[in-house]
């Protein structure tokens, strides 16, 4: 059931032909919750935000979120209701973002920093964040 009390933004058909490539969908329980992660932490540009979906940008990283809700005639719906942290196993990472600053930011705003920024052997400086689904972020930049 959707909750928004407004004409969406752009029609989903609309948004959908603008994606290419690799693009992250994820459902959170409250869009509303979620959005400072991304805006603030990962400094992503919110290009639009409501009780249903929110939709970001940055360097070529396409990002939406969509509230459980939206979700409830999918086959898998009734996993949502489960209580506990979402998205192990997968970690988003995204390369260009100071992660000194992420790492900042995320602490400031009482996120969890799972992974304190440092150098890695795989050539990227970078810290992993969570978001409060408990999706994981690597964000970082080359060494």
């Amino acid at each position: 059931m959707r909750k928004r009390t407004k004409d969406p933004w752009m029609s989903a058909a609309d948004y959908g032909r603008t994606l290419a490539g690799l693009s992250v969908n994820l459902l959170v329980r409250d869009v509303a919750r979620s959005v400072p992660f991304y805006t603030r932490v990962l400094d992503l540009r919110l290009l639009h935000g409501d009780a249903d979906f929110a939709a970001f940008e940055r360097d070529g990283v396409r990002l939406q979120l969509h509230a459980d809700h939206t979700y409830e005639r999918m086959p898998w719906a009734p996993r949502l209701a489960e209580t506990g942290k979402r998205g192990l196993g997968a970690e988003v990472r995204i390369l260009g973002i100071d992660p000194d600053a992420a790492e900042r930011r995320a602490r400031e705003g009482g996120f969890t920093v799972l992974v304190p920024t440092r150098d890695w052997p795989h050539g990227w400086r970078d810290c992993i964040v969570e978001d409060p689904d408990g999706y994981t972020f690597a964000v970082g930049t080359p060494l």
